[in-house]
């Protein structure tokens, strides 16, 4: 009985064994990241963001409703069993008696089959059945183009605060040398108490910049992570270069918008054509519904339950049907016009969408070259605030100008850097939106 036992133990770790690891290649990817490059964020996001698998189990369900639609093409077989057992017989009066028909037992079983030669269902299901498929698979595309564009905005959003946080954590540095030598100019009588009180100031404002944006980098993070589908109780740790980031923000104005190549306009197009479609089946409600159908049938009669099966009386018969409706009050009319007028609907929003592809296209674009020049003017002040500070700071060591003038530079410089990767990620996302507005987002 124990070696019995410890046999089950054994083969039942060894079938858990094998069956975790194929459940587990199923679930989600949790990976954690290492190096969260650009690249990798949005290859996991394209892999894990919730709305996307949605829209991906949507592009599922449509092609099996597809085949289930088209599977009325094929011949339909069903079977019918029944049996019934009469109380009382059928009576009838004839020549002044009464007269039964019918046994006390009867049983049928039926075999039954049909096959469509012309069902406008099945017609529309066919003809239609590949724009379906496209149509399901663009509105994934969009959802990926969706998916990429915020995925991307809020990379360049945590790059940008990152920055930032390095840049009040060098002001933080800078201030605290400062302070000191302020405290020591204070106390050898150099200078007045109000150095020393004004580094204090600017420091005790630096390190408030710096834990405000230290908080805020915390939600930037889990707005990554949740547009990603990312676990947000994993790290994330963002791999970028400042000159990576000044590398992405060159774009092509020169082409110019194409309608074609944006996915709403592409999706508008899908939407036209299956209309063309409902147009044609309206109007094939007047052509008549024709099928072949044939049936054979085993007939079962006795008045002894036990004998109900001894003899069978079968029969059988083909045949075609047709069905037109002849008059139905105007309805098939109105139908098919109001499936014209919706087409007619499209053309006109297909007329619109051109309009506001290209009004948008225009918007970006002048945004992307607005955020681009205030992108190089502030480059340039940086590298002039830098220069002003060493040499103001310099000068305020030598005796030549006041502290109140460093804290000035000094405010300057912190805030000119701030506003240079403000800059630099204000051109980045408008970067892609032109591209998204361009329709090159792949």
């Amino acid at each position: 009985m124990n070696l019995k036992s410890t046999w089950l133990r054994t083969a039942f770790w060894c079938v858990w064994t094998a069956v975790i690891p194929l459940y587990g290649g199923a679930q989600i990817k949790t990976d954690p990241i290492q190096e969260a490059t650009l690249e990798k964020v949005v290859a996991y996001a394209l892999e894990n963001q919730p709305a996307l698998r949605q829209a991906e189990v949507n592009q599922t369900i449509v092609e099996k409703t597809i085949k289930g639609r088209l599977a009325d093409w094929y011949p339909q077989i069903n079977f019918t069993y029944n049996y019934q057992r009469f109380i009382e017989l059928q009576s009838s009066v004839i020549g002044g008696q009464v007269i039964r028909f019918g046994v006390d037992n009867t049983s049928s079983a039926q075999l039954n089959a049909t096959q469509n030669l012309f069902n406008r269902d099945v017609l529309l299901a066919s003809n239609t059945a590949s724009t379906v498929r496209m149509q399901a698979e663009q509105s994934t595309n969009k959802t990926k183009i969706a998916t990429i564009v915020d995925v991307t905005k809020a990379y360049y959003d945590v790059l940008a605060t990152q920055q930032q946080i390095e840049v009040s954590q060098e002001s933080v540095v800078r201030l605290e040398r400062s302070l000191k030598d302020a405290r020591s100019r204070y106390e050898s009588g150099v200078s007045d108490k109000t150095d020393y009180q004004r580094a204090t100031i600017a420091l005790s404002n630096a390190k408030t910049a710096l834990k405000s944006n230290q908080e805020l980098l915390e939600y930037k993070k889990k707005n990554l992570k949740t547009l990603m589908g990312y676990p947000l109780e994993q790290d994330l740790p963002i791999v970028s270069e400042v000159s990576e980031m000044e590398q992405r923000i060159v774009l092509d104005t020169a082409g110019g918008v194409s309608p074609d190549n944006h996915i709403d306009y592409k999706i508008l197009k899908t939407q036209q054509h299956l209309q063309d479609a409902n147009v044609k089946y309206s109007q094939w409600a007047f052509v008549p519904t024709v099928n072949l159908f044939g049936t054979y049938t085993f007939n079962y009669q006795n008045d002894q339950l036990s004998e109900l099966y001894s003899t069978r009386y079968p029969y059988s018969y083909v045949g075609l049907s047709v069905g037109l409706p002849i008059f139905q009050g105007g309805k098939r009319v109105a139908k098919v016009q109001e499936q014209k007028w919706t087409r007619t609907q499209l053309d006109v929003q297909m007329e619109d969408l051109t309009k506001r592809l290209n009004t948008e296209y225009e918007r970006t674009l002048a945004a992307y070259k607005s955020n681009l020049f205030n992108y190089q003017a502030q480059k340039e002040n940086v590298e002039l605030a830098q220069e002003v500070y060493d040499v103001i700071n310099l000068q305020y060591k030598s005796g030549v100008k006041t502290y109140l003038d460093v804290t000035i530079a000094e405010t300057d410089l912190r805030t000119t850097r701030i506003n240079y990767f403000n800059a630099l990620y204000q051109v980045l996302a408008s970067k892609i939106d032109v591209e998204r507005a361009l329709g090159t987002i792949n």
